[in-house]
């Protein structure tokens, strides 16, 4: 991968990064850790980390929730890599499994917890220009084709066939967190649907004025 640089501060950790390659952790995804430890409690589950980046999430779930088996997958060999290095340099590489795959293709079993933080523009953002502050960081991070909500309803469908029956799915979706046990599912994705059309509202009257 090159160069693993600078580090950067999340949930009381300092991470290693690599800037331009991974996306770089922001502390807005603190919430999405704080309400998946929430739902742990101190009971032993098997937790996935879906589109790990840094292992930001999967490093912070190891240390604080000790019983969990944790996994952590991510399409990006870059981004796998890291997550391996943050994971060795907390001293949880042998409680973060960590493999490359698309969404849960690559985890093995039942799932008591899947979280995720994924790719969310819509890809014709990047194409106008948009979003100057994400710009450094690497484009399939951020945007998705479409409305931007592909990945979310790709790994809702597959939550639904892989999460026990108690199990839940926790999505961050611009900076906000959002939450559903399997059989409310469908009502998660009107959420973010509904959330979408707001947004895009809300930037379509914005350009205009």
């Amino acid at each position: 991968m090159g160069t693993i640089s600078p580090r950067v501060g999340f949930a009381g950790l300092e991470l290693l990064t690599a800037p331009g390659r991974v996306m770089t952790p922001r502390r807005t995804t603190e919430e999405l850790v704080e309400r998946s430890l929430a739902r742990l409690g101190a009971k032993p589950a098997r937790v996935v980390d879906v589109g790990s980046g840094s292992g930001a999430i999967a490093v912070s779930l190891a240390l604080r929730a000790p019983e969990a088996e944790i996994w952590a997958v991510d399409v990006s060999p870059e981004a796998v890599e890291l997550t391996r290095a943050n994971a060795a340099l907390h001293g949880v590489a042998d409680r973060v499994r960590v493999v490359r795959g698309d969404l849960l293709e690559a985890i093995p079993g039942e799932l008591d917890l899947v979280v995720a933080n994924l790719p969310y523009l819509p890809a014709r953002s990047h194409a106008e220009g948009r979003y100057a502050d994400l710009r450094a960081e690497p484009v399939a991070a951020v945007f998705a084709p479409g409305d931007g909500l592909g990945p979310y309803r790709r790994l809702a469908r597959a939550s639904e066939e892989r999460l026990a029956e108690e199990g839940a799915l926790l999505l961050q979706y611009r900076g906000e967190v959002f939450e559903a046990s399997r059989w409310q599912l469908a009502g998660l994705l009107s959420e973010l649907e509904g959330a979408a059309v707001s947004v895009s509202a809300a930037g379509r009257r914005a350009r205009a004025a």
